[in-house]
């Protein structure tokens, strides 16, 4: 989907855009953290037919959702989403992996590999973003990645056998 971005001076920024599917989406993020989004009617653009506004903590939330964070679905073997050359992947950790039982400091992924862990899935349901150092990654878990797309080939190679990843 292609974005459009407007700068809307005293409020914040709008970004508009049409899906695949034809529905026209506009989401306004307000300098004071609230966010709107609008859905358009398929046959006058210019009618808002539905909209609902978020406070801060409620539209990260669903964009952790929106995004996978919450729930991978189940036929997807791995989700990757690209802006330009920077992607997010999702590696469940296999019992074999050699990540299996490392810290995330142990792994050194930031200054080692130039990409950042962004989120934890425990195999227990529970979930960790932007996770520290001591967080350790234990088989079942699943890791979110991000980085730029050779750093993620680099580190699937280095440290994901194939029982760990994907």
């Amino acid at each position: 989907m292609d974005m459009r971005e407007v700068d809307l001076p005293g409020i914040g920024r709008k970004f508009e855009g049409v899906t695949t599917r034809g529905d026209k989406v506009v989401v306004i993020v307000h300098d004071d953290g609230r966010r709107e989004m609008h859905h358009y009617d398929d046959d006058d653009f210019d009618e808002s037919i539905s909209s609902v506004t978020f406070n801060d903590a409620e539209a990260r939330q669903m964009a952790g959702i929106l995004g996978g964070l919450a729930y991978k679905p189940k036929d997807l073997e791995k989700i990757e989403l690209a802006f330009d050359d920077l992607v997010i992947e999702w590696f469940k950790i296999g019992q074999d992996s050699t990540v299996n039982n490392r810290t995330i400091g142990e792994l050194d992924v930031r200054n080692q590999y130039d990409i950042s862990i962004i989120a934890v899935l425990k195999h227990n349901k529970s979930k960790s973003l932007n996770p520290g150092p001591d967080t350790r990654l234990e088989a079942g878990d699943t890791i979110v990645l991000s980085g730029e797309r050779q750093h993620i080939r680099h580190i699937t190679k280095a440290l994901f056998s194939v029982e760990g990843g994907g």
